[in-house]
């Protein structure tokens, strides 16, 4: 696996290298249970091990919807199940902010590595998901100036649905982490047994198939064509 990661660092580092702005903004999008989020992790591992490249990963998780924001949807118990599916997200919020980070990106000079601290104007925060809160934290991350990559990992940054379909004009390379549905959707079962989720394996796929499955195939579905497909390259992954 190591080399597969090796391989898609070394494509996007490539890449970047020959594109002329002074940042390069990569989505690696996938199904849920593909792999894609271990994948941009190791990635940008792999990105930074390297003397000549700073990469930093951001994740599209932080935007989802809060609790009590899913609380004053039209369905609430439908919101809480599928929570995870496009319409649980603050997809304008996102889109908004993507596009925010292009500008940072292609306007804000790039600078050397330190361990002080950086003016807030140079730097610019993203929400992150707090797993054990079940619930977004403002500014749970942070991307500062020494980054030339920037990874933007989830599942629906190739997504053609409105609202959606604009993220991939404001990323320079697109990612498809491809992966078996069915594949996918055992990893998924095994994954909420495992975490206590679940108590039976049977109620694992119960709830894989009433929310991340279905997500999965819309996604397949409504692709947007991708600069690059990768094989899932593990089986643990999100």
């Amino acid at each position: 696996m190591e080399s597969e990661y090796r391989r898609l660092a070394d494509t996007i580092r490539n890449q970047a290298e020959a594109h002329p702005k002074p940042r390069y903004l990569v989505a690696i999008a996938g199904i849920p249970g593909s792999g894609k989020t271990t994948t941009a992790e190791a990635v940008v591992q792999q990105l930074n091990e390297s003397s000549t490249s700073r990469a930093a990963l951001l994740s599209m998780d932080g935007f989802h919807l809060s609790r009590a924001a899913l609380d004053q949807l039209p369905n609430p118990t439908e919101a809480h199940i599928r929570r995870g599916a496009p319409w649980t997200f603050n997809v304008g919020r996102f889109v908004a902010f993507v596009s925010r980070l292009r500008t940072w990106a292609d306007e804000t000079p790039l600078a050397e590595p330190y361990s002080g601290t950086w003016s807030p104007a140079d730097v610019i925060r993203a929400p992150t998901f707090d797993h054990k809160a079940k619930d977004p934290v403002e500014n749970g991350i942070s991307i500062t100036p020494d980054a030339e990559i920037i990874i933007i990992e989830g599942n629906y940054l190739l997504l053609d649905d409105p609202g959606w379909r604009e993220l991939a004009g404001l990323v320079d390379y697109r990612v498809f982490v491809d992966s078996d549905p069915l594949e996918a959707r055992s990893r998924l079962a095994e994954r909420h047994l495992q975490a206590g989720i679940e108590k039976t394996l049977e109620d694992g796929y119960r709830r894989v198939d009433s929310n991340d499955f279905l997500n999965g195939i819309s996604i397949r579905d409504k692709l947007l064509a991708p600069d690059m497909v990768v094989k899932s390259m593990t089986v643990n992954g999100t």
